[in-house]
């Protein structure tokens, strides 16, 4: 504990104990604070037939099996969708904050002078009717007695703006960005959450016939989405497909102590300790606790329209057929190790996972226990596309504290770019992650996995945030995709780049992916 215990008093300690925090978790916590995290030790990126497999040509034919093998086991749809909306809008907030009334003309004058806000308001408002919650902005403008085209005209940009953001309108600056409208559809428009309950249906089926679907909520959230999904869920299902929805949240046992800047317990002004969320790496809790066979996991804010839902699903299929074949040559490579000794049927078990790209270090003369403990691990089958730009994680060989090298996905936030060759390894990177994989969370018996056994601590991010007007240290927890599932077993596989359509701003709604076809 690094003589952590001489830091928190009674009170800090209580309020731990309130949260439901151990306390060895806190000091760790504290001393990594102070001391810092390690940087990845980057090998190389990545490639194609360099640690990343293609499919290409055998897509279907893994979706097939996938089809076949999925049948007896308990499949879900896992959507982190705890995230609020506010950034989608964060220029459209910052404009009409500093320009009141937001008229097109004050607007023209301020993005004339190189106001990036101001400018992204101008082009919000000049393309609003192509959006797909147009129609109901419009109505909230008019109950109001706002008349949406008498505005346009008169350039009365301001209100087309705040009944977006607030509660005077849609108040999406306040709502989860699931239940924003993202597509139009001749019969109305659909949110990401009803995009991501249609996708359920046409791959997500467990073994009761059921659609599953999870998705992990922040609790002020929680009411209002649950209520909303239980209204929207049976426009998707059909004779064949019942839609099972779970939610849940993070819980609050993963928050993580704020520090100051020497190292210390950062007190509010009221002298409590503050805590902060552990990030989306404390999702892999609700991952685990799901007790599901295979679990599907992709962010909320990737989703098409029905017009390129085809192709997404066939990679989806392809991907948990590559994923079921790999289960299948692991738990017979355990089962032939459970006689006893490093046979024949083990050394042809290891072959074969390894020409589907996923290497299991067993050391030479390693005992069954030993081998046992290389095997049993839960499998990530993680989708990559080419890199285009897009912020994001991306797959490399890395090096180990132990010095072994393996498979993971790596964050910018975690390579030393003051280290020329760091750098270097990182920008000659070829794919990125956009968080889509799928994984196998059960052992060979049927029982779920401990995934908190699977993860580096050590993979955490540090960052400077402040509070009551000072600077305070922040700690997340290792990232559900990198640190979160550091030691399981993975394989990349290069998806097309159609298949991530991610929507981080309002304009990303613009581009021809999501508008109709």
């Amino acid at each position: 504990m690094s003589g952590g215990e001489s830091v928190l008093g009674a009170e800090i300690l209580a309020e731990i104990e309130k949260r439901g925090i151990a306390p060895e978790k806190v000091y760790a916590q504290l001393d990594m604070l102070k001391k810092g995290v390690p940087s990845a030790d980057l090998v190389k990126p990545c490639t194609v037939g360099d640690g990343i497999v293609s499919i290409e040509g055998k897509a279907e034919e893994y979706a097939a099996f996938y089809e076949e093998a999925s049948a007896g086991l308990d499949v879900v749809k896992f959507v982190p969708a705890s995230g609020a909306a506010t950034r989608m809008f964060k220029e459209l907030a910052a404009a009409v904050a500093c320009h009141s009334p937001a008229d097109r003309e004050d607007l023209e004058k301020a993005a004339a002078g190189g106001d990036g806000d101001a400018a992204a308001a101008l082009a919000f408002v000049g393309k609003a009717k192509k959006l797909a919650f147009y129609d109901e902005l419009a109505a909230a403008l008019r109950r109001d007695g706002l008349d949406p085209d008498a505005l346009l005209e008169a350039g009365g940009y301001g209100p087309f703006i705040v009944y977006t953001l607030d509660a005077r309108g849609l108040n999406y600056a306040s709502l989860p960005k699931g239940i924003i409208k993202f597509h139009s559809y001749p019969d109305g428009p659909r949110t990401a959450f009803e995009e991501h309950l249609v996708e359920s249906v046409l791959y997500a089926h467990g073994e009761d016939g059921k659609a599953h679907v999870h998705f992990t909520l922040s609790p002020e959230h929680v009411e209002t989405v649950s209520a909303y999904l239980a209204g929207v869920k049976g426009l998707y299902e059909n004779g064949t497909a019942e839609i099972e929805i779970s939610c849940s949240v993070q819980s609050p046992s993963t928050d993580t102590i704020a520090a100051t800047m020497d190292g210390g317990p950062f007190l509010d002004d009221a002298g409590k300790p503050v805590f902060r969320p552990g990030g989306h790496g404390a999702l892999i809790g609700n991952l685990g606790a799901l007790g599901a066979d295979v679990a599907f996991v992709k962010n909320i804010d990737n989703v098409v329209p029905d017009r390129l839902k085809p192709g997404t699903v066939l990679y989806k299929r392809a991907l948990g057929g590559y994923l079921l074949k790999l289960r299948g040559i692991l738990f017979s490579t355990i089962e032939a190790a459970k006689q006893g000794g490093r046979g024949k049927v083990i050394e042809d078990g290891l072959g074969r996972l390894s020409e589907m790209g996923l290497y299991v270090d067993v050391p030479e003369g390693a005992g069954t226990e030993a081998i046992l403990e290389a095997l049993r691990r839960p499998i990530r089958v993680a989708g990559v596309v080419r890199t285009t730009g897009e912020p994001g994680g991306g797959p490399f060989l890395v090096r180990r504290p132990d010095g072994k090298v393996a498979p993971q996905i790596v964050e910018s936030a975690q390579v030393d770019m003051t280290v020329p060759e760091e750098k270097a390894v990182w920008e000659s990177s070829t794919h990125f992650n956009p968080v889509d994989m799928v994984c196998a969370l059960t052992d060979e018996s049927g029982k779920p996995y401990d995934l908190s056994r699977f993860v580096d601590p050590e993979a955490a991010f540090i960052s400077v945030k402040s509070k009551d007007g000072r600077e305070l240290k922040a700690l997340e927890l290792p990232g559900l995709w990198n640190g979160g599932m550091a030691f399981w077993h993975t394989v990349f596989i290069e998806v097309p780049g159609e298949t991530f359509n991610p929507v981080k701003t309002v304009f990303d709604l613009l581009r021809p992916e999501h508008q109709p076809g």
